[in-house]
């Protein structure tokens, strides 16, 4: 038998462009810096980033071709598909959202001292508003800052320095809540830290 419109539907992953994507129904306030400065839309990735990869080993990272301020859009996030359920290669964009990312900014690792910014609720990556990106520079963002749970936990090596690694990976819900203050997150891993307090003082 042949399979029903909504049985198609069902099956079929959505592909979501900025401007289309769920998340994006939700009203959430740009950093008043990052307002003031220029915004790629939909850009060339090979204008911005390249990827390297580690001779005769699998680990590969991202490193920025451009340099630009503190606060500054690096890019938009597009031609996403949503997933069920999540894996080590989605990120999260939700409570209950989880993303495969479609290009190279998969590559884009974990840092806990991270040059980027992944807000997942306007859908574009930023540069960190504490400093400067340079060429050549890693890029990197918080994973706890876009996931709740980690599908794959794992022990960090980042380099930040002790005091700044966390040492090891798991997602926000598993993290110091005090020391996820001192990173940007986004919205809905912050409801999920307040509810979760509140559920420990009932």
């Amino acid at each position: 038998m042949a399979p029903t419109t909504s049985e198609q539907d069902k099956q079929t992953p959505k592909l979501h462009s900025f401007a289309q994507h769920p998340s994006m129904s939700k009203h959430v306030p740009r950093q008043e810096k990052a307002a003031l400065l220029p915004a790629w839309v939909n850009p060339d990735l090979d204008r911005l980033m390249t990827v390297r990869t580690a001779g005769g080993s699998f680990r590969s990272w991202a490193e920025s071709l451009v340099d630009l301020p503190a606060g500054a859009i690096f890019a938009r996030i597009t031609g996403v598909t949503s997933v069920w359920p999540p894996s080590y290669s989605t990120t999260q964009a939700g409570r209950n959202l989880h993303l495969e990312l479609n290009s190279n900014i998969h590559f884009v690792n974990h840092s806990c001292a991270p040059t980027l910014e992944w807000d997942m609720e306007r859908m574009e990556m930023r540069v960190n508003r504490d400093r400067d990106l340079h060429k050549g520079d890693m890029l990197s963002f918080f994973y706890p800052s876009t996931e709740w749970i980690l599908a794959q936990p794992f022990d960090c090596w980042c380099g930040a320095g002790q005091g700044k690694c966390f040492g090891r990976v798991e997602g926000a819900a598993k993290m110091d809540p005090k020391r996820l203050r001192e990173y940007w997150l986004n919205g809905y891993i912050q409801d999920l830290l307040e509810e979760e307090a509140l559920s420990k003082h009932e």
